[in-house]
């Protein structure tokens, strides 16, 4: 396992991109835990922080995919960097004036979280012009759902550091700074600059004409639900024991198992169509989820059981990029990516503003309650679509050629969607 990864890391640009694009993603995967820790610093309480939270994870789930479509028409540089530079400027001064007044603070998250560039839909366009073979791109959709959760994992704990050391309005900014110069080493390298997309049929719905991406986009807006519902509970968990570090410890360890889930599928060259295997794996997604309603009081159980939670995540996240690439149109792969990350902010965006009035009205048990029950909806979405997603929606391009077609050699014996 560790000699394929490590012939991908060799491989000019890889290593670049990932670290590039995981320390730009640094702002949006923290924003929960920040926004939250920010506020109740300032003195407000749950729902408000939710809500801020869930302002920021709406705003992004409607610029996720506005954005990815102006990088498919205009190249990555021109779209990527600007975007970068206003969403990281908004949450500093988020960051310098607080909560009040109310109008410049809301404004603030709102357009930090329109602005936030869609590098993840970005880099998953890149990877079949960066690497040459199948098994190469199919181990690195496996490495980069992976660096995802290593940003899950280190992200809350470099935020509490941040607390420790200064405060939290200096963690909001120290972050946003350090995503801009992320973005900045992305767009600036060669494979993001010449990189262009397919041409495209003009529709004004783009990714969202395939019934097979609108299926998969459901399934991962309880996949959402669940992740933002974890932030909050987890912050009440450690209030309840008198200790906001344990918060980093929980967080982190959901991520932890996501890392080893990732790394052990990313090894495995799996035959036949990714959807049925997508949705084994949501049956163990939900599986793990449903453990951490117990909320035990020793934190190592507690910490032990977010880690089993996790195991599943990132496959699922790898699995789904095949899936993504197989039903969407020619000419919108950055669109089609950019949903999910869409889907994940409106999905999370409702788990914290759910889960916060929950604890207030209960507490960290009924919010764990929430991943639980998402994680089954996210399951039930899939079995109710599995005839749809059986069919690749993908179309071929104009002339017969094919778009960034991975999944021929990814999946051997069967054809991506853009040959179908």
């Amino acid at each position: 396992m560790a000699t394929g990864y490590g012939e991908l890391l060799r491989v000019k640009h890889v290593t670049r991109l990932l670290v590039g694009t995981l320390v730009g993603r640094l702002p949006n995967g923290t924003a929960a835990l920040a926004v939250v820790l920010f506020v109740r610093a300032e003195g407000g309480g749950y729902t408000l922080a939710g809500l801020l939270a869930a302002a920021y994870g709406v705003a992004t789930a409607v610029g996720q995919p506005l954005l990815g479509r102006l990088v498919d028409v205009h190249g990555q540089p021109r779209v990527m960097l600007p975007a970068a530079v206003v969403s990281g400027l908004s949450m500093i001064l988020f960051a310098l004036v607080g909560t009040e007044p109310a109008p410049v603070a809301w404004a603030a998250v709102v357009i930090a979280g329109l602005a936030t560039p869609p590098l993840e839909g970005g880099l998953r366009a890149l990877w079949p012009s960066v690497i040459r073979h199948g098994d190469g791109v199919h181990r690195a959709y496996a490495l980069d759902a992976v660096a995802q959760e290593v940003m899950f994992a280190g992200g809350p704990l470099v935020v509490m550091l941040l607390v420790a050391a200064w405060s939290e309005s200096a963690a909001l900014l120290v972050v946003n700074v350090v995503g801009i110069l992320g973005a900045l080493s992305v767009v600036v390298s060669a494979p993001s600059r010449q990189w262009r997309g397919a041409p495209r049929e003009a529709h004004w719905l783009g990714a969202l004409r395939s019934r097979g991406l609108l299926a998969l986009l459901a399934c991962f807006f309880f996949v959402g639900t669940a992740l933002g519902a974890i932030a909050v509970a987890n912050v009440a968990y450690a209030d309840e024991h008198g200790d906001e570090l344990i918060a980093t410890w929980l967080t982190s360890g959901l991520g932890v198992g996501a890392l080893i889930g990732g790394l052990a599928y990313g090894a495995v060259r799996w035959a036949g169509p990714p959807e049925p295997r997508l949705r084994l794996l949501a049956v163990a997604l939900a599986a793990g989820y449903a453990p951490l309603v117990l909320v035990p009081d020793g934190v190592a159980l507690m910490t032990g059981l977010s880690v089993l939670s996790g195991l599943f995540l990132a496959p699922m996240l790898a699995c789904a990029f095949v899936v993504i690439d197989r039903h969407a149109p020619v000419g919108t792969v950055t669109e089609a990516f950019s949903w999910l990350v869409t889907t994940f902010g409106v999905g999370a965006a409702a788990g914290t503003a759910v889960a916060g009035p929950v604890i207030e009205r209960g507490d960290a048990a009924s919010g764990f309650a929430v991943p639980a029950a998402a994680g089954c909806a996210a399951l039930l979405v899939l079995l109710a679509t599995a005839r749809v997603l059986a069919v690749p929606g993908g179309r071929t391009a104009p002339g017969g050629e094919t778009q960034n077609d991975r999944n021929a050699a990814l999946e051997p014996g069967f054809r991506s969607g853009h040959q179908a």
